[in-house]
């Protein structure tokens, strides 16, 4: 059973989805498994980049500190996402913190074993490359995102970015079924939490999202997407 969540939690990545039943078992078999409790530093910035992280459950906040003591979220890294790859494949120092957000199961993968992998596999660098340069290009039309949507539009992303990774279907809607703090949402669209807050209380009283047991509730998608323009 473990071994089939391993397995799963890996396809489910654009980065491993690439890799056939052969090179799967042999990833498999190197791969360690590792428990975080809830608020611990699994990396800091500068930190040797020596592994890289497959999320089995539980979830991990990327981000960084400004020179002015300021917490940014880069990313937010739940079941079946991978961190840590880039600084895995360079062995570069890590340009970002990773810390569980709650506790969290994590699959462990060291670059010592994995750059021999790469090279025994005939391909298999170039089928990985190409995962890269789309992430790349998600991250760019990101940043794009960021400097030409207002609030709202940035906002309205960012839910439904949410609910298609972690959503599921509740009552008349979608429950995203992962608690991101006050903090970790407005870093994500770069605003302060008052006027997260505050963009937050107009789409409540008009019912387009609500919450649940502290999760949030997005109960008119289609509302969202109007924000967009889509």
């Amino acid at each position: 059973m473990l071994a089939t969540m391993r397995r799963e939690v890996l396809l489910g990545s654009p980065f491993f989805a690439q890799l056939r039943p052969a090179e799967m078992d042999e990833l498999l078999a190197n791969a360690l498994e590792r428990r975080l409790t809830r608020g611990m530093l699994i990396f800091a910035k500068g930190d040797p980049g020596s592994f890289m992280l497959a999320v089995m459950s539980g979830l991990i906040r990327v981000g960084a500190t400004s020179a002015d003591g300021r917490e940014i979220t880069l990313n937010v890294i739940g079941p079946g996402e991978i961190v840590g790859e880039i600084a895995l494949l360079d062995g570069r120092p890590r340009s970002a913190d990773a810390v569980a957000v709650e506790d969290t199961v994590v699959m462990v993968i060291e670059r010592r074993f994995f750059l021999p992998f790469l090279t025994r596999h005939e391909g298999l660098v170039e089928r990985i490359l190409g995962v890269l340069c789309d992430r790349l290009r998600r991250t760019s039309a990101a940043l794009e995102e960021l400097a030409l949507l207002d609030l709202p539009g940035r906002m309205a992303r960012m839910l439904l970015k949410l609910a298609a990774d972690y959503g599921t279907p509740f009552e008349t809607g979608v429950r995203i079924e992962i608690r991101l703090s006050q903090r970790d949402m407005s870093n994500l669209v770069a605003a302060t939490r008052e006027s997260v807050n505050k963009q937050f209380k107009v789409w409540r009283d008009a019912e387009i999202i609500g919450t649940d047991g502290g999760h949030i509730v997005i109960r008119d998608m289609a509302a969202l997407y109007r924000v967009l323009g889509e």
